[in-house]
């Protein structure tokens, strides 16, 4: 089994605040508390054999957080982290993935809502629509091998910020 982690970026700069969507950066208070988090992560024993993020600027601020405090060496950034990735395209990603890493940790950085329905259909095999996972969140679940990890993983946990600060 994989242990994935979701992770949500930080709070981030309100929408409308730059011309691309894609560009806004973490807020001062967004990058204060991610840190906290990371750094309760590690407290708590996390580490990253791998770290992908969604290629969006305050995803990668996020990742590039994650990494300077020691949870991963280093980070990957992935087009199909970016907001409607799709969960197939990253599935093919994993099998190999999982076939160098049997008992690997992975983490990965990106978008509401997207990481809640890509929970959802690992573990219940389609989304409901009806979770969210707050800037800086992380969820962890159990993942199978791949052709088989959706409707089959296994939620371990789901933390809000305010639960780790």
């Amino acid at each position: 089994m994989t242990e994935l982690y979701l992770i949500r970026h930080g709070i981030a700069a309100e929408r409308g605040t730059y011309a691309d969507d894609r560009d806004r950066a973490l807020t001062e208070k967004g990058r204060d508390r991610t840190a906290q988090v990371a750094q309760r992560l590690l407290a708590l024993g996390c580490r990253f054999d791998t770290l992908l993020t969604s290629p969006l600027v305050r995803a990668v601020e996020t990742a590039t957080i994650l990494v300077t405090t020691g949870l991963a060496a280093t980070y990957s950034i992935t087009p199909t982290l970016a907001p409607e990735g799709d969960i197939a395209d990253w599935l093919s990603w994993l099998a190999p993935w999982q076939a160098e890493h049997p008992q690997g940790t992975l983490a990965l950085v990106g978008h509401e809502p997207d990481l809640s329905i890509w929970a959802q259909s690992l573990i219940a095999g389609t989304p409901h629509g009806n979770w969210q996972l707050k800037k800086a969140g992380v969820m962890g679940l159990s993942v199978p091998p791949a052709e088989q990890a959706l409707g089959h993983s296994e939620l371990f946990w789901l933390a809000p910020p305010r639960l780790l600060l």
